[in-house]
C-alpha cells in the first residue's frame, strides 16, 4: 500500500516537474503508517498531529538558528572558498607528489655522503671537535703540565726534596705521555717545554753543588737527582765511578774552591805588595818582613786543607770505588770500560794550586817561626789528604826558600814525624783492649 501511495505521488511530481522521483525513506515509512491507520482517525487527527509537528520543526528550526546561526553562518562562508581551495590542495598535492622522488635522492645521497663509514673531509672535522669537546678537560690537564713542572721547580727553594722530587714525576710523566703518542704535536710540545724546564732545574742541581757549604747528605740527593734529569752523565749509575757527573761534581766544588780563594784578593795583593818590595831591596834584614805574606798564606793553607779534604771525601761518598765483579761486568760490556774515575787525576791539581802559590809567596816570609808554623801547617794538610791517598809532603822539598831555611825543613820534618809517631802510639794504646 506504502508503495502504491509512493508510486502516486511520484507519478504527479513528475507529471508536474518532468523530473525522475526518488525514492524517500522519510516518505516511504510515514505513507507506511498512514497506510495503517484507521479513515476516522486520519479525518480526525492526523492534520491536527501534522499541524503540531509542523509547529515543533519550526520551534527547532528557530532556536537551532538562535545558536548556532555564527557557525552556520561561518560554515556557509567557508563552503563558499571551498572551490577555490580545493583546486589549490589538488594542485599543492600534486607538488608534493611530484617533489618526493628528488627528496627521496637527496635523502640518499646525503645517507652515502655523511655516513659513519664515509670518509668525509668536513664529518671528520666534526668527529674531531666532538672528540676535542668531550676530552677538553684531560687536554687542559695535560697543557698545564709544563706549568706545575715549572712551579716546581722555581718554588724549590723553600723545600727541595719535595718540589724536586715532584718535579721528576712529573717529568717522567711527560716522557711516558711522548712516548706513547710521539705523533702529537700537542704531546711533542709539552715535551719541549719539560726538557726547558728540566734544563732550569738541571742548572740549579749545579748551582747547589757550588754552595760553600755543601753537607754530604745534600750532595747525595743532588747527585741523585742529576741522575735522573741528565743519565747520560752517568750511563753507570751509582755501581760505577761517577763518569761525566762525577767530573762535573768536581768541577763545582773546584769552582767554588777557586772562588773562595779568590775572596782573599786583599790579603793576596798585601802580599804581592811586600814580594815586589823584597825585590827591589833585596839587602833587608834576612829575618823580617812578610806578616802580610804570612797572613795571607796561612788563610789560604786553612781553606784548602778544609776544602780539599771535604770535596775528596766527599767524592768517595758519593761515588764509592766499584768491586771487582761490577769492574768485569762492565770490561765485558765494552773493552774500553771503565773509564778511570775522574778523580784519579784531580788531587794532583789540587797540590799544583798549592805548591804553585807556596813557591811564589812562601820565600817571602823570613821569620823562622813563622814560615815552620807555616810549613807544620802544610804539612798537616798533606797529611789530611794523605788519609785519602794524596800525601804530598815530598813534594815540599822543592820550594826554594834558601839556603838555610833547607836545614829547617829537615828538622821540620823530623819533628812532625816525630810527634805524628807519638800520636799514633797514644791511638793505637787507647784501642787495644
Amino acid at each position: 500500500m506504502a508503495d502504491l501511495f509512493q508510486e502516486l505521488l511520484g507519478d504527479r511530481r513528475s507529471g508536474s516537474g518532468g523530473g525522475k522521483a526518488h525514492t524517500n525513506p522519510v516518505a516511504l515509512e510515514y505513507l507506511s503508517t498512514l497506510a495503517s491507520t484507521p479513515l476516522s482517525h486520519i479525518d480526525g487527527s492526523e492534520q491536527q498531529a501534522l499541524a503540531q509537528s509542523s509547529h515543533s520543526l519550526l520551534l527547532s528550526l528557530q532556536s537551532l538558528s538562535k545558536r548556532s546561526h555564527k557557525s552556520i553562518i561561518s560554515s556557509a562562508a567557508n563552503h563558499s572558498h571551498l572551490r577555490t581551495a580545493l583546486p589549490i590542495l589538488a594542485a599543492s598535492t600534486n607538488d608534493l607528489t611530484n617533489a618526493i622522488p628528488k627528496l627521496d635522492n637527496e635523502a640518499v645521497q646525503f645517507s652515502a655522503t655523511y655516513h659513519k663509514s664515509g670518509d668525509n673531509e668536513i664529518l671528520n672535522s666534526r668527529k674531531r671537535a666532538l672528540l676535542l669537546s668531550r676530552n677538553v678537560e684531560r687536554l687542559v690537564d695535560v697543557l698545564d703540565l709544563p706549568t706545575l713542572l715549572s712551579s716546581a721547580i722555581t718554588t724549590s727553594s723553600s723545600s727541595p726534596a719535595a718540589n724536586y722530587a715532584s718535579a721528576l714525576d712529573l717529568n717522567s710523566h711527560i716522557r711516558r705521555l711522548h712516548g706513547l703518542y710521539a705523533d702529537s704535536p700537542l704531546v711533542a710540545s709539552v715535551s719541549a717545554q719539560a726538557d726547558e724546564a728540566m734544563q732550569t732545574m738541571a742548572k740549579n742541581l749545579i748551582a747547589s753543588l757550588r754552595t760553600p757549604g755543601l753537607k754530604l747528605a745534600s750532595a747525595l740527593r743532588t747527585i741523585g737527582w742529576l741522575r735522573r734529569v741528565v743519565p747520560d752523565l752517568d750511563s753507570t749509575g751509582a755501581a760505577g765511578n761517577g763518569g761525566g757527573l762525577g767530573a762535573l761534581f768536581l768541577v763545582c766544588r773546584l769552582s767554588t774552591l777557586i772562588s773562595m780563594l779568590a775572596a782573599l784578593e786583599p790579603l793576596r795583593d798585601l802580599a804581592e805588595q811586600e814580594r815586589n818590595r823584597q825585590r827591589r831591596n833585596p839587602t833587608g834584614s834576612a829575618w823580617s818582613g812578610g806578616q802580610q805574606t804570612e797572613r795571607y798564606l796561612k788563610r789560604y793553607i786553612e781553606i784548602f786543607r778544609e776544602q780539599s779534604f771535604a770535596i775528596v771525601s766527599m767524592f768517595r761518598s758519593i761515588f764509592p770505588s766499584p768491586t771487582n765483579d761490577t769492574s768485569s761486568k762492565l770490561g765485558d760490556q765494552d773493552p774500553l770500560q771503565p773509564v778511570p774515575s775522574a778523580l784519579s787525576t784531580f788531587p794532583f791539581h789540587l797540590i799544583e794550586m798549592l805548591m804553585e802559590t807556596l813557591r811564589a809567596y812562601l820565600p817571602t816570609v823570613k821569620d823562622q817561626p813563622s814560615r815552620d808554623s807555616l810549613l807544620t801547617q802544610v804539612l798537616y794538610c798533606a797529611g789530611s789528604l794523605g788519609r785519602l791517598g794524596g800525601d804530598f809532603g815530598i813534594l815540599l822539598a822543592t820550594i826554594d826558600a834558601g839556603e838555610e831555611a833547607e836545614d829547617e825543613w829537615v828538622e821540620l820534618v823530623k819533628r812532625h814525624r816525630l810527634m805524628a809517631g807519638r800520636l799514633e802510639s797514644i791511638v793505637g794504646g787507647k784501642d787495644k783492649p
